[in-house]
């Protein structure tokens, strides 16, 4: 089931360049992982700069190869790495929102949103599914 959320990076004007990322983006995996394996400004611009990804922390590939109309062929190899949807040909680049307050508004329809600021990850419950609630900062949990 997709938990879908957003990952950000907050530029020196206070803008955010994102990108939408839709598996597993609850703190207790995609939190996980950003703090693990995009811990610096450089590997966070990486990772924006594929545009919106099914997956930041995958060993599969599409392929390319149409296997149905429907369905591109999935291939796993041993480097982990995102797995983008420009991979399967979309077209699919990140997001930019003004300020803060753009980029968490409550339309955008993700249930976690994630911004790398002060050179640390911060991450957000969009409370999605309960209009009532503004975004709040919840914790990244360190274990693994």
């Amino acid at each position: 089931m997709g938990t879908r959320s957003r990952i950000g990076i907050q530029l020196s004007d206070d803008s955010i360049l994102s990108v939408y990322h839709h598996w597993d983006g609850y703190p207790e995996w995609l939190g996980r992982i950003l703090n693990t394996h995009y811990n610096s400004k450089d590997k966070v611009e990486e990772l924006i700069d594929g545009g919106d990804m099914s997956c930041a922390w995958s060993n599969e590939r599409w392929t390319g190869k149409e296997l149905a109309p429907y369905v591109t062929e999935i291939k796993e190899q041993e480097e982990y790495g995102p797995q983008y949807y420009s991979q399967r040909g979309e077209d699919c680049p990140p997001r930019l929102d003004k300020d803060l307050c753009e980029y968490l508004l409550p339309d955008n329809s993700e249930e976690y949103a994630y911004i790398f600021r002060n050179d640390q990850w911060v991450c957000y419950n969009m409370h999605s599914f309960d209009n009532t609630k503004l975004p709040e900062v919840v914790s990244i949990p360190l274990y693994s």
